[in-house]
């Protein structure tokens, strides 16, 4: 004897259904919650590439800072530096992260790190694609060369075109020199163009003073464009001669500055005048990863302070250019008490005092 109690075959048939129903209803929650969780993986990875790294894997950062956790170490390689220099703006750019890698299993943070790499290789995608079609609008408005640039012809860009080969150029030669031009066409073992060199794109007014490389380095109009193109919208890149409006300063500060310390803009700006047809690392000579590296290094690695204190002064001409200027700091209590709104409520207050002792 069982000692069960009778049942009817229709109702255990509700009973099963009913189970049956609550759990495909609680499959359906899961895979909703891991659907919206990889699309915010995916979203929150798409700055990565743009204010982070633009080679590194999220691995080697990650390995950096636990080997430095762990053994504490004294000297560093340079290439050390860079990656905890790296992990440390991560930490900045998606600040959940290092929390959620203590929480996760190894399968899961892989699982994330994963997500979040699809959407920093996604925006670089994106980013590269745009700025290659933005460039050629830019370069014919204010070059106006004999050859126009085509949005969907990267073959005629490079060294082949007489603007995007003078742009392209490295600053200790002279493109108009006919044997310069000749010998980088070439390819001669004399003109060896590299990533040890800084480009002309590179420099305010396209033009370069040999016995001082820095002086207008990174101000470009180019570069003005492109990293407003990418950072805040297509539109406000068709104004890069002037300073910003100002509309997003106080709120965008911050970011601009963590943001204009990289190279996410420079690499991708010499991608696009090149006639490289898809991302690479290496066009011809040219190590576009230690490129990047070389930029990084000049904003954080200087010799000394008095190195850093142009490094800040360009931050701040680039913050402008962006941004725009803000005096807030400026509004002091003795200011503000002479403006109109303050004169105003004082004249209010004297008036209304008047009438009462009028009465």
């Amino acid at each position: 004897m069982s000692g069960a109690v009778p049942t009817s075959a229709e109702a255990r048939a509700k009973r099963r259904i009913a189970a049956l129903e609550e759990e495909l209803q609680m499959m359906q929650q899961e895979k909703g919650t891991k659907q919206r969780l990889t699309t915010y993986y995916v979203s929150q990875g798409r700055a990565i590439r743009r204010m982070v790294v633009l080679y590194t894997s999220l691995e080697d950062l990650i390995a950096e800072n636990d080997w430095r956790y762990e053994e504490r170490p004294v000297d560093n390689t340079t290439e050390e530096d860079r990656l905890q220099r790296g992990y440390i703006t991560l930490s900045q750019v998606v600040p959940w992260l290092h929390h959620k890698l203590s929480e996760l299993d190894v399968d899961d943070a892989e699982d994330m790190l994963k997500k979040l790499k699809r959407g920093a290789d996604a925006a670089r995608g994106d980013d590269t694609s745009t700025l290659k079609d933005l460039v050629t609008t830019w370069v014919n408005q204010d070059f106006r060369p004999s050859s126009l640039l085509k949005a969907d012809d990267k073959h005629s860009r490079g060294f082949v075109h007489d603007i995007c080969g003078k742009l392209l150029c490295p600053a200790e030669w002279d493109w108009s020199d006919a044997r310069v031009k000749a010998g980088i066409r070439d390819r001669t073992s004399e003109y060896i163009v590299s990533e040890n060199s800084w480009p002309l794109f590179l420099y305010e007014n396209y033009s370069v003073d040999s016995s001082n490389l820095e002086a207008g380095l990174f101000k470009s109009k180019i570069l003005v464009q492109a990293f407003k193109a990418t950072f805040t919208s297509l539109s406000s890149a068709r104004e890069a001669d002037g300073d910003g409006d100002g509309a997003d300063i106080l709120e965008n500060n911050r970011r601009a500055k963590r943001a204009l310390n990289h190279a996410k803009v420079k690499t991708c700006v010499r991608f696009a005048l090149s006639g490289v047809t898809s991302w690479r690392t290496v066009d011809g000579d040219f190590d576009y990863e230690i490129f990047w590296n070389n930029v990084v290094d000049f904003f954080e690695n200087g010799p000394g302070p008095v190195a850093q204190r142009r490094v800040a002064l360009l931050l701040e001409w680039w913050t402008r250019k962006i941004f725009g200027r803000n005096h807030r700091e400026d509004l002091t209590p003795e200011v503000v008490s002479k403006m109109s709104v303050t004169t105003l409520a004082d004249q209010r207050k004297a008036m209304e005092d008047a009438a009462f002792d009028s009465d």
